[in-house]
């Protein structure tokens, strides 16, 4: 009965973050779903605890990137940007679209795409408010799939990487040489489908009388903050060293430089923070701690190992599809907690961990709440005075999700297959 109680009670938060009843912030639901956990006695304060603590690297590297998007977004730093890009377009909105989400290839790729949806998101709300466009929305859509589809062109380029790998993280130069064609295979393939499904919104002409705004100081000093995480995170990538803590000092060094640079208080930039972000994935951990009790690490394991001596090809795409599915029904962060455990356990061919890699980092672009990303980037169009509904985003990601995945996936399997 324990076991049953602990999956009614994951579901149902899962399902509040989800559908956000009321309206209610996605955070309340995954506490108040871990809070019930423990007063039911389902879970002891110390798992709790314990649960809590296994999300550290990811409090610290969020802190870290929302701490930079908000320092630069109060330095005008997205409004410079912005003013570039679409002076660039040339009043042309296929020429910006393609620009920005070239944009986020490189965002993704070097600073995860967590930082896509964190940083690119206002950047992208200031370009299209620039250009003056009637819809920003198929633009704003980029900052949320690119965080998705680019999330395996490097190990850094998605936290859940690290958790599939583990210790067992390929060199650099193996990681480039398996997953280089896959990650240009779903990054063209999602813009392909992309473009498709905004092509109507696109036709219209874009402002071309743009006034380049100076930028400040303390502008100046977030885009030296910003190159420098990313080169941080590649170097504590290489050398296996966690994430978390490089991205949290370098994005409060830089908030406390650039406030003294312009001689502001530090309240103008912590209060506009998105501070919930960081209990929605404490619940979310705890929820996975509960759920480790009822079995489920071990079934799975077994459940892949028996697949996997039965059929290594199709195990390959059960696997990738299965994950990528659960991925929009309960989160790619706790999917990729569970997935990674199995697979560590598990002892399972390459082109199996990478199917179930591409999965968790490509799967969640099917739902606003696949990914931790998804989320940001919600979170982030709030502030702009911008929604997209549940169903609006699922209709729009059952087609620029399916395809990508499966020609990914297939690309994957053909590799391991050949090479």
């Amino acid at each position: 009965m324990t076991s049953i109680f602990i999956w009614i009670i994951a579901f149902l938060s899962i399902a509040g973050v989800i559908l956000r009843p009321f309206k209610t912030p996605e955070f309340v639901w995954a506490v108040a779903g871990a809070v019930a956990l423990l007063i039911g006695g389902l879970i002891t304060p110390a798992e709790s605890l314990a649960g809590i603590a296994k999300g550290t690297d990811v409090y610290l590297f969020l802190t870290g990137m929302m701490l930079l998007a908000e320092t630069a977004r109060s330095e005008k730093l997205f409004d410079w940007l912005a003013a570039h890009a679409t002076k660039r377009a040339q009043g042309s909105a296929n020429r910006l679209f393609a620009l920005i989400y070239l944009v986020g290839i490189v965002v993704t790729a070097f600073l995860s795409n967590d930082a896509t949806a964190v940083v690119l998101t206002p950047a992208v709300a200031a370009a299209v408010k620039a250009a003056r466009v009637k819809n920003p929305l198929p633009y704003l859509y980029i900052c949320a799939f690119i965080a998705n589809a680019a999330s395996f062109v490097l190990p850094i380029s998605n936290p859940a990487n690290l958790v599939i790998y583990g210790v067992h993280m390929p060199p650099l130069l193996a990681w480039l040489a398996q997953y280089t064609l896959p990650s240009l295979v779903s990054i063209g393939a999602t813009y392909i489908m992309l473009r498709f499904t905004q092509r109507e919104a696109l036709t219209e002409s874009i402002e071309t009388n743009i006034t380049i705004p100076s930028l400040s100081p303390g502008g100046k000093l977030a885009i030296i903050g910003i190159a420098v995480t990313a080169f941080i995170l590649l170097i504590s990538s290489a050398l296996d060293v966690a994430l978390g803590l490089p991205t949290a000092v370098t994005g409060i060094l830089t908030s406390v430089l650039v406030l003294i640079r312009a001689r502001k208080k530090p309240w103008t930039v912590i209060r506009d923070v998105s501070w919930a972000v960081l209990p929605l994935v404490a619940g979310l951990f705890v929820l996975v701690e509960a759920l480790t009790k009822t079995g489920i690490i071990q079934e799975l394991t077994a459940l892949l190992r028996t697949s996997t001596a039965y059929s290594v090809s199709e195990t390959t795409w059960i696997s990738g599809l299965g994950v990528a599915l659960a991925c929009n029904l309960v989160n790619n962060l706790p999917a990729g907690l569970i997935a990674g455990t199995v697979v560590q356990a598990g002892q399972v061919p390459e082109v199996i961990k990478s199917a179930i890699l591409i999965g968790i980092d490509l799967g969640p672009n099917l739902s606003v709440t696949g990914s931790l990303a998804t989320i940001l980037w919600l979170v982030a169009l709030r502030r702009e005075g911008l929604s997209v509904s549940t169903w609006t985003f699922l209709k729009l990601g059952m087609l620029v999700m399916t395809g990508p995945l499966l020609i990914t996936l297939a690309t994957i399997w053909l590799y391991h297959l050949y090479f």
